[in-house]
């Protein structure tokens, strides 16, 4: 499966990065994942470094958004696109909790911004990407402009636009031209809040605030409306993937194995105690 190669700063780019027309895109703090689908319909995932036969070989914070991707991605779409559908490799961001707090009930779990083309031997313009990802059920990565003309864009004197996705200056822009160029102008650094949120906190005891009755709530609408029911696991699962993506510093810095299982035990509890409450009214 491809590789997506490195993106430089703008002012370490090849100098024809800033020719033509460019798009200025958001760049997204999060976990890099590729993917691309079988003649079977299987989609094989990988993150920046190794592809994985199973899903669930990749790190447990890319659960949302694999699930994600699994659901939404429209398999007739592709095959009625391309005449090889393991030509094509598809590229973006788990979006996940590592510096930066998203407002998570509106970021997507996953968010496009490359697609790549055995075919032609090269990745599609930033155009092209959006209505691909957009046509295959799947959201792109925001563009702050579309269409800027190189002449009239000075990276220097740019000011990083806010961010799509909570009250704040995007992490960065990523600078595209349809040549295939890519840079990335970043924000300003922000003081560090992860190592003293994480500090001497239990991540099992932090499941109690984050897995609350009004989140659970919200999740068991969420696969109500898509499967028509609600488990006890499916409910379990899908707070699991929503702890481990909102507060995946916390698990990494104070957690292993056996922290995950006794996460999964404590949503367990929570969901069955849960649904119990709404049966009974």
């Amino acid at each position: 499966m491809k590789r997506y190669p490195p993106i430089p700063s703008v002012a370490d780019a090849p100098e024809d990065l800033l020719t033509g027309h460019l798009w200025l895109l958001e760049l997204i703090d999060g976990w890099h994942l590729r993917f691309r689908m079988d003649e079977s319909g299987l989609l094989r995932f990988g993150d920046r470094e190794v592809v994985h036969d199973d899903p669930g070989e990749l790190p447990a914070a890319y659960g949302h958004a694999v699930r994600h991707v699994r659901e939404r991605f429209d398999r007739e779409a592709l095959r009625d696109a391309v005449e090889d559908v393991t030509d094509v490799v598809f590229f973006g961001v788990a979006t996940g909790r590592r510096g930066t707090e998203y407002d998570w009930e509106r970021l997507p779990p996953f968010l496009g911004h490359d697609v790549w083309s055995a075919d032609a031997g090269a990745f599609r313009p930033p155009d092209a990407v959006e209505a691909i990802f957009e046509r295959l059920g799947l959201d792109p990565v925001n563009a702050f402009e579309r269409e800027r003309r190189a002449r009239d864009f000075d990276p220097e004197a740019y000011a990083v636009p806010p961010s799509a996705w909570y009250d704040g200056p995007a992490v960065g822009v990523v600078v595209r031209n349809k040549a295939g160029g890519r840079g990335v102008i970043r924000g300003a650094e922000r003081s560090a809040t992860v190592e003293r949120e994480t500090a001497n906190v239990d991540p099992v005891e932090a499941v109690a605030a984050h897995a609350d009755r009004e989140q659970l709530a919200r999740i068991a609408t969420r696969i109500e409306e898509r499967d028509g029911v609600v488990t006890v696991d499916a409910l379990a699962e899908r707070a699991f993937e929503a702890f481990l993506r909102e507060r995946h510093q916390l698990v990494a810095r104070n957690g292993g194995d056996r922290t995950l299982e006794a996460i999964r035990s404590e949503l367990l509890d929570r969901a069955r105690t849960f649904l119990d409450d709404v049966e009974a009214g």
